[in-house]
């Protein structure tokens, strides 16, 4: 290991070809639990927050709230919110660490809302690129610059999440590294540490998520 960050790169191989990103498919072992006759306390934990997410995606979109629209960000938020989570268990690659998994996920979102807001309502978009009560000496640099604003969209979700998920795994590393080269008394206290930095971990994985899909809504929003 040359650097630091090159814990991040896939190199789990067979045959030259990469086994890392199946890790993005371990989500679909839960999928046959939605299948038994009794639910399990994990599958009503699911459920629950898939209703909430629902009610909250639905309040946000107001009178643009179309049937069946929001179980799209509802599922964006469980794919990410899982990958976030998985990569805390050793071993398991975390996918949503790398710039091509997020934009993967932002950039097709971002232009389809492009696509459908310049195709059917052009000018609410022309609107959207003068904010109102702006003076008219400054209207064509607030059109230049709610254009650039518009366009960095996608890379602002995809490098929020890297680098939230990149920091969060870096410092766990660091620390880690610090058991074999320090004395058994600082060893409680790393540990320590190291529990309290998991948990604000967890919870970073589901802040992440719930941010990205709650941006994609209001982004959507904005089209409509």
């Amino acid at each position: 290991m040359a650097n630091l960050f090159m814990t991040f790169d896939p190199s789990t191989k067979i045959m030259n070809l990469s086994l890392n990103w199946l890790s993005t498919l371990l989500a679909i072992a839960i999928i046959p639990t939605y299948f038994w006759m009794i639910p399990s306390r994990q599958m009503m934990l699911v459920n629950s927050m898939f209703k909430t997410l629902h009610k909250e995606f639905k309040t946000l979109m107001g009178l643009n709230y179309y049937n069946g629209s929001t179980y799209i960000f509802v599922m964006i938020f469980m794919f990410i919110f899982i990958n976030n989570f998985l990569g805390l268990y050793p071993y398991i690659f975390t996918a949503t660490s790398h710039m091509a998994m997020n934009l993967s996920l932002a950039l097709p979102l971002w232009i389809s809302f492009m696509i459908f807001g310049w195709f059917n309502h052009t000018q609410h978009m022309f609107t959207h690129l003068v904010p109102q009560g702006t003076p008219f000496a400054l209207m064509s640099f607030m059109v230049l610059i709610e254009t650039i604003s518009n366009i960095i969209r996608p890379g602002t979700l995809a490098v929020r999440l890297m680098a939230n998920m990149i920091a969060g795994h870096l410092l766990i590393t660091l620390l880690s590294n610090l058991y074999s080269s320090s004395g058994s008394f600082l060893i409680p206290m790393i540990s320590s540490i190291m529990f309290l930095l998991l948990t604000l971990e967890a919870s970073v994985t589901l802040i992440q998520a719930y941010v990205f899909s709650i941006l994609s809504v209001l982004y959507s929003n904005e089209v409509i």
